[in-house]
């Protein structure tokens, strides 16, 4: 006999999960991995202290799945407007649009009215405080920047391929070098002229250098 309650206990622990995941990605974007501790997660969620080991074995544990969950969302996210320009190209989209599907997804993520405003935190913090399996997946799982890699060297054949990894290395710079602290420091260096509110602008602007950087 199937036990009537079952289901609603499901649901209970499926939120409680999903609570501790959220309350945990906010914390950790915020404050930072070391200055945040399993209380601190489990008393914003508003669940048992006993909830992170229950449900994801341990801080770590729990930190990275973040990562993989959150990094998978964006590069499922770059994949779809590289298969998009692809399809708009014949296969062989031009530079500029290929850079576009690498760059527009975490630029729009990190804009001030996205939802998404913290999980770009928390990826960006990943890059300097992540764990050490978060290291090594940064470091070894480099499949979803191989699609880009071929686009490109399908779009510049008469490049060297050599060429094409290390102008696509200068452009993932671009990428990670757009922190909130770097946009604080632009701001101040330019007197109020650059804007990190103008999301489009900004890569339009990071397009027009890197495709100059791909066709030189």
């Amino acid at each position: 006999m199937t036990d009537p309650a079952a289901p609603i206990e499901e649901t209970n622990e499926a939120a409680t999960k999903a609570a501790v995941f959220c309350a945990a990605e906010r914390l950790f974007a915020l404050h930072g991995f070391q200055n945040v501790s399993v209380r601190d997660i489990t008393a914003e969620a508003g669940v048992n202290l006993a909830s992170v080991n229950y449900h994801f074995g341990s801080k770590d544990a729990l930190l990275f799945e973040i990562f993989r969950r959150r990094t998978a969302e964006l590069n499922r996210e770059r994949a779809r407007m590289l298969h998009e320009a692809n399809d708009r190209h014949a296969g062989k989209p031009p530079v500029r649009e290929i850079l576009e599907a690498l760059f527009a997804p975490p630029l729009r993520w990190g804009s001030v009215n996205s939802d998404r405003r913290i999980s770009v935190q928390f990826i960006i913090r990943s890059r300097s405080e992540g764990t050490e399996e978060m290291r090594e997946a940064l470091t070894s799982d480099v499949s979803h920047l191989a699609r880009f890699a071929d686009a490109l060297i399908a779009a510049r054949p008469d490049l060297p391929r050599e060429t094409v990894y290390w102008r696509l290395h200068f452009c993932l710079g671009m990428v990670h070098n757009n922190r909130f602290a770097e946009f604080d420091r632009l701001h101040v260096l330019s007197a109020g002229l650059t804007r990190e509110s103008d999301t489009e602008g900004l890569l339009k602007r990071m397009l027009d250098f890197a495709e100059a950087g791909f066709l030189a």
